[in-house]
């Protein structure tokens, strides 16, 4: 791509004397001639100029997007609507407000002739889309296919097929779209009458397929027909479908579980509810009965917060009705019965094209080659007429993450490139040779010699292939820009965001705790070397823990075994008491001290939260200095989340301490301006959402996010490996990393093999 660009543009290049200098200072330098060059080659689909028709839709919503969301929905109705082009991408960072221009978007394509739009999220946010479109989009009618009421509410769609006078909008949780679904044999029963051979009369009933009513043979009775009951077993076994016709031998059922009674149903329904316990609950269905409060809950929730009694008395206080609306906001109740998976009914029954629009929310969540969820996102999208995908974070470093959302996105332009299922029925082969193309493949030859034979050398030859990260700018040219909408919250202008500013600051451990950690290393390391030459990697990851976690965790005894053998490798005493602050710890206290004197709360992320739990440790030392501390674990639904943090900002608390997986979406903390990480994971997604969970529209204090790490430890090469990764995934998120050439990162290995590889040296 760089000679292409170069000869484009060198009419208007003078190339100063050194022959090489910076990427970076190249791009400053040239931007202009280089930028015209861009155009020349790649017309931009949209180019700044407004379209009266879509504006007025923007205009006409109810809430209003701010100038850059809604060049964002521009750009993104020229490329669906004015290109024809069948899929766009919203690469946008965390908290510009995805949702909402998917929305926009969504009512635009509905005055286009897109009428309904199909959301794919994850299951705690469905609920979110829901609030979110009724308080855009004018006389937005939404359906939630997320609870066991599914298939009722898929049947009532496919009995009705009316036109969409109004926008439509369908929210589909990613965990209830999956392709998995119960089915049973299906055929009919035909009765006949024949002639034995001494001319006796018989009647008899086979087996018949219910379109043609050809009789199914028997597979191993030379083309006898099938009795009902060995059908029955036959076609049970594996789905099948008529020899004559082609039509399916099977059906689709909804898995039976124990009917349970309404009024249990409803009971529990209530008891989710905040402020209403078992006994509130039983006496509302005492007063008011199953059926009334189920309506309610199902339909009228705001007529259940401002429920009487007998007397014409409000059942609920004002502050019982705050919470109970915040929670009814984010929550759908279904009181039907059974399970179904959805995706297939709609690949089934509904016709090609009934959705005009299909959004995917965090659509990197769809990468994976073999997930059920990746698969099922894949015939979603050919079923609908458009798809917008989603994402703060399009890649995570290595080509084939792209590789599986761009064939499920477009798989038309991928087969026009080359890339194409092979005599097995798989996309190995394409995406190894999208890697080759685009990525980073590193061929491994390996020879051994051994003197060990009795009468002669042995050599051992052996040839791998692995992957590293990185991304070409060919690649980038090819699949990201032209199908990519690129938006930054420093873009939303206007005043819109206060500054954002990262923070790392390296923690120097105690004397004796950096006593033990070297004496520990020292011990694992040659354990581990001694594996490595015997060709046993089990110990690789067993050692990348311990050295990661212990200095975090030095107040508890550290017995590290053999994972096959359990014969103890290394034990390390604790370092400290139960009241004694680690440095770490203290770092976070001071960093508590200093913001509480500035009104502002704090919240820690920690990665050990189950058996290397640190967050009981640091609430009770917190607290021990006069702080107000909650913690937030998985044992809070996803669905419930948001409304627990606020009810612990309600309470008046100061921090709030959390693992960074459990709230990486859907949660706004706009009450917590300071983020501290105790320890970053390597997970970059992870750690790019999470980061930003404070920094959002809507935030009117700076936010200030800090990274502790540990010198001189394992925990020092793990965040500056985050960091290469962070830079490769920038480039594909419109930025140019400062490393320059880490978007095509050739060297780097997946952080765990590389930490593996720096342990070792």
């Amino acid at each position: 791509m760089h000679s292409n660009l170069a000869s484009a543009a060198a009419p208007h290049l003078a190339l100063p004397a050194p022959s090489t200098f910076a990427l970076q200072q190249f791009v400053a330098t040239f931007n202009d001639s280089l930028i015209q060059a861009v155009r020349e080659q790649n017309p931009p689909v949209y180019d700044g100029q407004c379209h009266p028709a879509r504006d007025r839709v923007l205009d006409g919503l109810k809430r209003k997007p701010f100038e850059a969301q809604r060049n964002t929905v521009r750009a993104v109705s020229a490329l669906l609507v004015d290109a024809d082009e069948p899929a766009a991408v919203i690469n946008a960072e965390m908290g510009t407000g995805k949702t909402m221009m998917a929305i926009a978007t969504a009512a635009v394509m509905h005055e286009e002739g897109y009428r309904r739009t199909l959301i794919i999220s994850p299951p705690h946010l469905v609920y979110k889309w829901r609030r979110e479109i009724l308080s855009t989009v004018p006389d937005a009618r939404v359906w939630v296919l997320n609870g066991p009421d599914t298939l009722r509410k898929l049947l009532a769609i496919r009995a009705t097929l009316r036109p969409a006078d109004t926008p439509e909008f369908f929210v589909l949780g990613r965990v209830r779209m999956r392709m998995g679904f119960h089915w049973r044999a299906s055929f009919v029963t035909r009765r006949t009458v024949y002639r034995d051979e001494v001319g006796g009369i018989h009647h008899a009933r086979f087996a018949a397929c219910p379109d043609c009513g050809e009789y199914l043979p028997d597979p191993n009775g030379e083309g006898q027909p099938l009795s009902p009951e060995l059908a029955r077993i036959s076609l049970e076994e594996r789905r099948m479908a008529c020899t004559h016709c082609g039509s399916r031998l099977w059906t689709l059922v909804r898995k039976r579980g124990a009917a349970r009674p309404k009024r249990d149903i409803v009971l529990d329904a209530l008891q989710k509810l905040p402020t209403i316990g078992e006994k509130t609950a039983q006496r509302l269905l005492s007063g008011f009965g199953e059926d009334l409060l189920g309506s309610m809950l199902e339909d009228n929730v705001f007529e259940f917060i401002n429920l009487m009694d007998e007397n014409g008395d409000l059942v609920f206080s004002d502050r019982q009705a705050v919470r109970m609306e915040r929670a009814l906001s984010a929550t759908e109740f279904s009181f039907g019965q059974g399970d179904y998976q959805a995706t297939e009914f709609i690949k089934r029954y509904l016709p090609q094209g009934y959705f005009g629009l299909l959004v995917v929310d965090e659509g990197h969540e769809y990468k994976n080659e073999g997930s059920a969820q990746g698969q099922a996102m894949g015939v979603l999208a050919r079923k609908c007429q458009k798809t917008l995908l989603l994402t703060g974070t399009l890649m995570g470093g290595y080509a084939d993450d792209l590789f599986y959302l761009l064939w499920r996105l477009n798989p038309t332009a991928m087969v026009q490139d080359g890339y194409r299922v092979n005599a097995r029925g798989s996309l190995g082969t394409a995406a190894l040779g999208f890697m080759r193309d685009h990525g980073v493949l590193k061929d491994i030859h390996k020879e051994t010699t051994s003197v060990s034979h009795r009468t002669s050398k042995g050599e051992s030859k052996s040839d791998r292939t692995s992957k590293g990260a990185g991304f070409g700018p060919k690649g980038v040219m090819r699949y990201v820009l032209p199908w990519t909408v690129f938006l930054k919250l420093s873009e939303i202008g206007g005043n819109v965001l206060p500054a954002y500013k990262e923070h790392f600051v390296e923690v120097a451990m105690a004397d004796d705790q950096a006593s033990a950690y070297e004496r520990l290393s020292g011990s694992l390391r040659a354990e581990l070397r001694q594996a490595l030459a015997k060709g046993d990697t089990t110990l690789l990851g067993v050692v990348l823990q311990v050295l990661l976690a212990w200095p975090d965790c030095a107040f508890r005894e550290e017995r590290v075994v053999h994972p096959r053998s359990r014969s103890l490798l290394a034990f390390q005493p604790p370092v400290f008491d139960e009241q004694t602050w680690t440095p770490k710890e203290r770092e976070l206290l001071d960093l508590c001290k200093r913001e509480k004197a500035r009104h502002r709360k704090v919240l820690a992320y920690t990665v050990y939260t189950g058996t290397r739990d640190t967050t009981a440790r640091l609430k009770r030392l917190l607290e021990s200095e006069g702080f107000r501390v909650a913690v937030l674990r998985a044992s809070v639904d996803a669905v419930k989340r948001e409304d627990w943090v606020a009810d612990q900002v309600e309470r008046g608390i100061d921090v709030l301490l959390t693992n960074p997986e459990l709230v990486k979406t859907g949660l706004d903390l706009l009450d917590f301006p300071t983020i501290a990480y105790m320890q970053s994971g390597y997970n970059v997604y992870t750690l790019q959402q999470a980061s930003r969970r404070s920094w959002r529209i809507g935030q009117k204090q700076d936010v200030d996010v800090y990274f502790f790490g540990y010198g001189a430890t394992a925990q020092m090469a793990c965040l500056e490996l985050m960091a290469k990764k962070i830079a490769v995934s920038q480039s594909t998120s419109g930025d140019m990393p400062e490393s320059g050439l880490d978007i095509l990162n050739q060297n780097e290995d997946s952080i765990e093999v590389a930490l593996a590889k720096q342990l070792m040296a």
